[in-house]
């Protein structure tokens, strides 16, 4: 059986600076017996020498297209190019977004099957008890943490301003620093906020309360709810009333709404939400009160309601790159025993699953 090619695409999604293979998993996946192709990307955080140091062949980015051998998987993160509706013939490992029936989701899988190609989606490589083998959950509670605070702050600091935008952060010791010294300057000794996160038992949910308490959010200001506490159905006035609301849950189907219009309407001291989840474009979305993600540049837009109050919500789906370095080593390490499983990839169970996925959800879309 030939060794099994990777072909690590260069990410194209504005702001994205991770890779799901890093120089360290690459190197552990070559002396494996893999073969590993590396196009060049200056977005990357990892240069591209570091790869070509451990034995890469590096390429030019999107490549992929023209060069990558039919049997080559293309490895990503994000979405592919966009303004792009020709056949996909390669097997891609990435997270394709069109499982759970999101925007443009029958378009991408009318490609795949256009050209014969295939998904094995990474949100849905799951281990024997249902379990993601590997998720970026917990560094985008714990980044989608900060920048709800930060925000928070920043209403405080600059009533009326438009949040600026965001850049990532050399490491957690950094953004914690920052956090910190936002927090001080925001309250100046007085009360801090109070910090409500939905999903709190998760490993999303565990990162943006564990980043709380490390900026200095005391117990008792974070608010910790997960499907115990939900299982009666929403919406949820406790949400209001707390200053920041954390969204962390995994959408597997639809819910009751934490929040309406009419509640964010009426009294609150809710001010920020960050919808780490981001399920924006998802007819089920639990909090239906903004229709856009936002991005690095554009980190918030503002929730219209007739309380005078502002309410701005984050909607960034891929928070972990302000901390890109950390997330991409965490994400890649956890993924690697189930790259290595390529190498008799007819006989891995989590591989067999995916594909089967795949096909479900490609008859799903001809229906």
């Amino acid at each position: 059986m030939p060794s099994p090619h990777l072909w690590l695409r260069a990410e194209t999604k504005p702001m994205e600076h991770r890779a799901a293979l890093t120089p360290s998993t690459a190197k552990t996946l070559l002396d494996a017996g893999f073969k590993i192709t590396v196009e060049r990307s200056p977005e990357r955080i990892f240069d591209d020498k570091e790869y070509a140091d451990v034995g890469c062949p590096l390429v030019p980015a999107l490549s992929w297209k023209t060069d990558a051998p039919a049997d080559a998987y293309i490895v990503g993160l994000k979405e592919l190019p966009e303004n792009d509706d020709s056949p996909l013939h390669h097997t891609h490992i990435f997270f394709a977004h069109c499982f759970k029936e999101q925007g443009g989701w029958k378009e991408i899988l009318h490609r795949f099957d256009q050209g014969n190609g295939t998904i094995l989606d990474l949100e849905f490589l799951n281990d024997a008890k249902g379990r993601r083998v590997a998720a970026f959950g917990y560094m985008a509670g714990f980044t989608g943490s900060a920048v709800a605070i930060d925000v928070w702050c920043h209403q405080r600091l600059n009533p009326g301003a438009t949040f600026p935008a965001l850049h990532p952060y050399p490491n957690e010791d950094a953004l914690i620093a920052h956090t910190k010294e936002r927090l001080a300057a925001a309250t100046k000794g007085g009360d801090l906020p109070k910090v409500m996160v939905m999903g709190a038992l998760g490993r999303c949910g565990s990162g943006a309360c564990d980043f709380a308490r490390r900026a200095g959010i005391p117990e008792e200001n974070i608010i910790k709810w997960d499907m115990n506490e939900t299982k009666n159905g929403g919406p949820f006035r406790e949400i209001v009333e707390a200053d920041i609301f954390v969204n962390c849950i995994y959408l597997a189907h639809k819910i009751p709404p934490f929040v309406t219009s009419e509640l964010l309407d009426g009294e609150r001291a809710l001010s920020v939400i960050c919808d780490v989840s981001c399920d924006t474009t998802n007819p089920n979305n639990p909090i239906p009160v903004y229709s856009i993600n936002t991005t690095f540049d554009k980190p918030t837009v503002p929730v219209k309601t007739t309380n005078p109050k502002p309410l701005d919500v984050i909607s960034i789906d891929h928070l972990p790159t302000l901390l890109p370095r950390e997330s991409s080593e965490m994400f890649s390490r956890d993924l690697l025993p189930t790259i290595l499983e390529l190498q008799d990839r007819q006989n891995a169970r989590v591989w067999v699953e995916a594909e089967n996925l795949y096909k479900q959800k490609l008859a799903a879309s001809k229906q």
